[in-house]
C-alpha cells in the first residue's frame, strides 16, 4: 500500500480525494492539507481523514502527495516534496512557467522520485482507444469549448483549455515544433476567451487548435488526418471513429463503398469502424497508472518532461497573442 496524502481540497481536489479513497486496494489515505483551516476541517470530516496543520508534516507522513492547488502554488509545493523524496502527482499545467518547471525536473532527478502531471485527457478512455491506430498524422484539428465559468477564468484560456489538446497532440505526433500562430480575443476577461493556434512541426505535420470558454455549448473534439485514414476522438462523449482506405483486393461485395482513385490507380475500399469504448474515470485512471509506476518504479506515463514541453509550447502561444495585441503587457 503506498501511503498518499493530498494537498489542496477545492472543488477539484475534493474529486481526486473521492478517487483516492475508491483506490483502497493501491493507496492509503494519511491525510490532507489546505491552506484554509476551516476549509480543510470541513472537507476531513466529509471524508472521515486526518487535516494536517502543514504541508510539511503532511509530506512527512506519506510515500506521495497529490497537489491539486492553483497553479500559482505547484512550483513551491512540489519542490517542497521532491526535497523531502516524496513522489508527487500534480495538477496541470505543471507550473506557471517552463522555467520552474525545469527547475522541478532538476530536483526530481537529483531525488530520483516519481512526478507525473495531471494532462487528464491521456487517460480518456476515446483517446486511449485511439492509440493504436495513430500512425504519423499529419493534420489535426481539435475544438475545446466549454460553457462560461467564473471559476477558470484568472488564467487565460490557453493554460485552462487548450493545453490539454497541446499535450495530446503532443503524444501523438513524433516531431518537434518547428513554428506557431495564434490569435484570441478577451471577451469577459482580461485574457482572451477564445483562441485559435496552428502549431507546424519539423515533419510536416500541422494541427489547428481552437479553444473557448464562452460557447454555448460544451464540446471537446478531435480529428487526425493521415494516410488512408481519418480518426475522429470525442473526449467529451467517450467515442472514437475510425475511416481507413485500403486497395481493394478483388471485386467488391455488394455493401462496400469504394472510391474510385483514377489514372489507373487501383481502387480503395472504405472501412468504417466505431469499436466500443469501455467506460472509465478518467482521473481514477491516472491517480491508478502513478501507484503503479511507484511501485514498479517505471516514467510515468504523463512525465514531468511531458508536462514542461506542453508548458513551453502553450507559452509561446500566449507570447503570440501578446504580439498581436490579444493579451495586453502590463
Amino acid at each position: 500500500m503506498i501511503k498518499i496524502g493530498l494537498i489542496g481540497t477545492g472543488h477539484l481536489g475534493k474529486i481526486h480525494l473521492r478517487l483516492i479513497k475508491e483506490l483502497s486496494d493501491v493507496y492509503e489515505l494519511v491525510g490532507i492539507f489546505d491552506n484554509n483551516p476551516e476549509q480543510a476541517k470541513v472537507v476531513s470530516e466529509e471524508f472521515d481523514c486526518k487535516a494536517f496543520t502543514s504541508a510539511e508534516s503532511l509530506i512527512d507522513a506519506v510515500d506521495c502527495v497529490d497537489i491539486v492547488t492553483p497553479t500559482t502554488t505547484h512550483f513551491e509545493t512540489a519542490s517542497l516534496a521532491i526535497k523531502r523524496s516524496t513522489h508527487v502527482f500534480v495538477e496541470k499545467p505543471v507550473t506557471q512557467t517552463t522555467y520552474e518547471a525545469r527547475a522541478l525536473l532538476a530536483l526530481a532527478e537529483e531525488a530520483n522520485v516519481k512526478v507525473q502531471v495531471g494532462h487528464v485527457e491521456r487517460f480518456n478512455p476515446a483517446f486511449r482507444a485511439a492509440i493504436p491506430y495513430f500512425d504519423q498524422p499529419m493534420f489535426i484539428e481539435t475544438h475545446r469549448l466549454a460553457q462560461f465559468n467564473p471559476r477558470g477564468t484568472d488564467v487565460p484560456v490557453i493554460l485552462d483549455l487548450m493545453i490539454h489538446d497541446i499535450d495530446a497532440i503532443l503524444s501523438v505526433v513524433n516531431s518537434t515544433v518547428r513554428k506557431i500562430s495564434a490569435s484570441g480575443v478577451a471577451v469577459v476577461s482580461d485574457t482572451p476567451d477564445i483562441a485559435n493556434a496552428r502549431i507546424e512541426f519539423d515533419n510536416g505535420c500541422v494541427a489547428n487548435l481552437t479553444a473557448s470558454r464562452i460557447s454555448l455549448k460544451n464540446m471537446r473534439k478531435s480529428r487526425f488526418f493521415q494516410k488512408d485514414a481519418y480518426i475522429s476522438v470525442d473526449f467529451l462523449e467517450k467515442e472514437m471513429e475510425v475511416v481507413q482506405m485500403e486497395t481493394l483486393d478483388g471485386e467488391a461485395g455488394p455493401y462496400d463503398m469504394v472510391m474510385e482513385m483514377g489514372n489507373g490507380k487501383p481502387s480503395k475500399k472504405i472501412i468504417f469502424d466505431k469499436p466500443e469504448i469501455e467506460a472509465s474515470n478518467a482521473i481514477k485512471e491516472e491517480l491508478r497508472t502513478f501507484a503503479e509506476c511507484i511501485k514498479n518504479d517505471t516514467t510515468p506515463i504523463v512525465s514531468l518532461e511531458d508536462g514542461m514541453l506542453a508548458l513551453h509550447v502553450a507559452e509561446q502561444i500566449l507570447d503570440k497573442l501578446k504580439m498581436n495585441g490579444s493579451i495586453l503587457n502590463k
